[in-house]
């Protein structure tokens, strides 16, 4: 697992000063939600249950809803505090570009962000890769760079916690999370570039 530390990081959310009525129903804490283009609300999905842990899915459309602009970015919002936070991005088509927000609190979070994924994550704390991850998303992300460099055609991530952070990959052929021991055997036997700065933690093989 290629670990990193950063320093917080300074990124200003586009839509943490407007997020209002956020979900609390604790039945929506688990599972498979999908995303819907919903223009009178702030995100197309929001979920904040600060004492309880959350493991979902986002299942984001596979056509543009009626009136949903060409360019537009599907919003989700997943708000927490010291309960443990797993989030699932799942997409079948590329062109549900997406932005993900979690406010965490002192929580750890995990995101798994689909394998076709090409823009830009910001976080504090400090983040760990897993090996699909490296495989197959770090060559297409830009992370913790300038704010100033975004562009509405590309996926945008945002974490904020003062616990660990941890990426992995959602693969789209498979739609299923990693492998990771398959992953991991990529990397070990060199079949797929390994990006310079890596240094590879072996302990992740023994994950769930």
């Amino acid at each position: 697992m290629l670990t990193t530390g950063h320093s917080p990081c300074q990124y200003s959310s586009q839509y943490s000063c407007d997020k209002q009525n956020l979900l609390t129903d604790p039945t929506a804490t688990r599972g498979t939600h999908k995303v819907k283009y919903t223009p009178e609300d702030d995100w197309d999905f929001q979920l904040d249950v600060p004492a309880l842990p959350v493991d979902v899915s986002l299942a984001l459309p596979h056509y543009r809803a009626r009136n949903q602009p060409v360019d537009y970015r599907m919003s989700m919002f997943v708000g927490g505090d010291d309960a443990p936070i797993k989030v699932k991005v799942c997409r079948q088509y590329p062109r549900s570009r997406f932005y993900l927000e979690v406010q965490a609190g002192n929580a750890d979070v995990t995101v798994w962000l689909p394998s076709d994924f090409r823009g830009q994550i910001h976080h504090t704390s400090k983040a760990s890769f897993s090996a699909g991850f490296v495989n197959r998303i770090l060559a297409n992300a830009r992370i913790n760079e300038s704010e100033s460099d975004e562009a509405d055609d590309e996926d945008d991530v945002v974490v904020y916690t003062r616990g660990r952070v941890a990426f992995r990959m959602w693969d789209i052929q498979t739609r299923a999370p990693e492998n990771t021991h398959r992953e991991a055997l990529k990397r070990m036997f060199g079949c797929v570039r390994r990006a310079p700065e890596t240094a590879i933690d072996w302990d992740f093989l023994l994950e769930d």
